[in-house]
């Protein structure tokens, strides 16, 4: 198991791109490609507002991770958003996604943010023990909107 993170950058678009659409047919969000690529080309080049993060080998990722920043008086300054994570089919259950949620917020802890927020298909049971697991815990008093702008 190697879940070692490395930035991702903009020679890693088409690699990205591959893992992305694999993982938006696995939950049935339909995005064209080029959609796809206007809004991960941006935090591949360094916009404030976010990163995304490979997994294990940089030739052959075994997953990827996209976080968005955000500022939650709440929570009491900067917080993260995971927005995507991703494993490949043939590698999940070897504990990466475990080893990622575990490790990263230490990390991200250490930069200075306050919270790690995250959403989940309430039927996703799998996900939900990972997330369990990891130490994210449902907020049962508030449920995630949305507005397609």
């Amino acid at each position: 198991m190697s879940a070692a993170l490395r930035l991702a950058r903009p020679e890693d678009l088409d690699r990205l791109m591959t893992l992305v659409s694999a993982f938006h047919a696995e939950e049935g969000i339909d995005q064209d490609a080029d959609t796809r690529r206007a809004a991960l080309s941006p935090l591949l080049d360094g916009i404030p507002h976010g990163c995304i993060y490979l997994i294990g080998p940089s030739r052959a990722p075994l997953g990827y991770l996209i976080l968005t920043f955000g500022w939650s008086v709440e929570f009491g300054g900067m917080d993260g958003f995971i927005d995507e994570i991703y494993i490949r089919p043939a590698v999940r259950g070897r504990g990466i996604a475990t080893e990622v949620l575990l490790e990263l917020p230490k990390a991200l802890a250490g930069a200075g943010l306050t919270a790690l927020h995250l959403e989940v298909d309430r039927t996703n049971e799998s996900a939900n023990k990972l997330y369990l697991r990891t130490g994210f815990k449902p907020r049962d008093r508030y449920m995630l909107m949305s507005k397609a702008l």
